[in-house]
């Protein structure tokens, strides 16, 4: 049985931690803060150490910070207070975070989707036309659903009947997923939609028949900052310098404050204004329970009524559980968490963390909270523990008066760290059997489909699909587990739901 520790002291000793390490070369800490933090976090078992764990936790906030102001942009679109949506986001994923270090001891960030908060503001209270009080509603309702889920082992067991194959898949395709995101962010991939004929313009975009078309782009000083970044953090990583991820960012930082400040060239950073006010939580706290009467009113009749709440509580629910699922999968795959059958130790308690997250955002006031997959950045600088998950989580607390100075961390700077962390959660690609069409087919599909549909729950859902049908067409129906068929109907539904 663990010692009772309290969580103020731990609490306090990290951000001290946080602000001291880099003051001084050597780590310092004393005997007691050393056992606490062993006995909590099992750092010797897990071959890391505070330093280690520390720098990772910074790296996962520095990757995912961009999250404190988009979410607030996105969800502001529905009537919801921009500055309460930000301390929302902000209080909701330390909850989270905190959560997954205590009950996990995993270094996996939670914070609101993205994806899911365009879904919240753009669906559910654009095209359907439902409130954004309804919609918190209906957050808490899948939230509970999570719970409940979690408790009765079902999400474990989901997890648990994921043949090998489709894991090993989902970790390549959240790599390229990852690095997809990581060309996006640093303007190397353009996109634009076009009336009608195929066009090669200057910038290297290419214009097609109303279609979107990728197409690589090097000018812009922000993207070259990016390069440039890129190059750094490659040079860092095969000359094994420790902590080369975040060494990066704030190389790469360094010199696009300097471009900005100093040059005039624009690259995205914006100077600080200073520590700013703590916005209220009041508009959008508890707001959620005005919710439940129009989102269970049937005011169009209980047939339609009640076909609209399911199908926003289905997408709600599959997307958060095969997103959490596949970024827990393929980020414990880079790591080396998974044991000889895949399957991830103390899935349970991860799983359990998300899910009360996504309770505890609705009543704040912010979409699902989610695992994320940036997490993949911490863990490729070394975290292996919830000490990294606890860092990250305390500098979302300080981020509620210090966002103004995370300006000076440029997209371009973060962007390469997922193109990096891409390439390195490639390894998996090697241990999928391409020679067997049976295994190659959904694995393919699953790695594909994760990026061009720009979402991990669909990716997931093909491979599912396509598993399951071709063990079928092949007379192998007992070799699938009974819960894919039911995953696969679920999919099913959802697609001709929401669609």
């Amino acid at each position: 049985m663990r010692p009772p520790i309290s969580f103020y002291s731990l609490l306090m000793y990290n951000i001290h931690s946080v602000c001291s390490w880099g003051l001084s070369p050597k780590y310092v800490f004393d005997e007691r803060s050393s056992i606490v933090l062993e006995k909590l976090f099992h750092l010797k078992e897990n071959h890391t150490n505070v330093k280690t764990e520390v720098m990772a936790g910074l790296t996962s906030f520095f990757t995912m910070a961009y999250i404190i102001f988009v979410n607030p942009q996105i969800l502001s679109a529905s009537g919801m207070d921009a500055g309460a949506v930000m301390l929302a986001t902000c209080v909701s994923a330390a909850i989270g975070t905190f959560l997954m270090a205590f009950l996990a001891n995993y270094p996996f960030a939670l914070a609101p989707g993205m994806g899911l908060n365009a879904f919240f503001a753009y669906t559910i209270c654009g095209s359907m036309g439902y409130s954004w009080q309804a919609a918190l509603a209906a957050v808490f309702t899948s939230g509970c659903i999570f719970v409940l889920i979690t408790v009765t082992g079902v999400r474990e067991a989901i997890v648990r009947a994921i043949p090998k194959s489709l894991k090993n898949a989902i970790s390549v395709g959240i790599g390229f997923f990852i690095a997809f995101i990581g060309l996006k962010n640093a303007g190397l991939l353009k996109f634009t939609i076009d009336p009608g004929n195929y066009t090669l313009l200057d910038s290297g975009t290419v214009l097609a028949n109303a279609t979107p078309i990728p197409a690589f782009n090097f000018t812009g000083a922000s993207t070259q900052l990016a390069i440039f970044g890129l190059v750094v953090l490659a040079i860092l990583y095969v000359r094994q310098v420790k902590g080369s991820l975040f060494v990066g960012i704030l190389a790469t930082s360094a010199v696009g404050c300097l471009l900005q400040f100093g040059l005039g060239i624009d690259v995205g950073v914006s100077a600080p204004t200073g520590l700013s006010s703590i916005p209220s939580l009041a508009p959008t706290f508890g707001q959620f329970v005005k919710g439940f009467g129009e989102l269970f009113n049937f005011q169009e009749g209980f047939a339609v009524g009640l076909t609209s709440v399911i199908s926003v509580l289905i997408a709600l629910v599959l997307v958060d559980m095969f997103d959490t699922i596949g970024t827990l999968i393929g980020t414990a795959a880079r790591a080396g968490m998974l044991d000889e059958e895949g399957n991830l130790p103390r899935a349970n308690g991860a799983l359990m963390a998300d899910a009360i997250a996504t309770v505890c955002g609705a009543v704040m006031g912010t979409s699902t909270v989610t695992t994320f997959v940036e997490s993949a950045s911490g863990v490729s600088e070394g975290g292996r523990t919830g000490l990294t998950a606890l860092t990250t989580g305390v500098l979302f607390l300080a981020a509620v008066v210090a966002a103004p100075f995370l300006g000076l961390i440029p997209t371009a700077a973060t962007a390469p760290v997922l193109i990096v962390v891409g390439v390195l959660m490639m390894a998996n690609v090697r241990e999928i059997d391409w020679l067997d069409f049976e295994t190659a087919m959904p694995a393919f599909l699953t790695i594909a489909c994760m990026p061009f549909a720009y979402s991990i729950a669909d990716g997931i859902a093909a491979g599912f699909l396509f598993y399951t049908l071709i063990k079928l067409f092949r007379g192998k129906a007992k070799e699938v587990h009974p819960i894919l068929y039911v995953l696969c109907v679920l999919f099913v539904l959802r697609f001709i739901i929401v669609m």
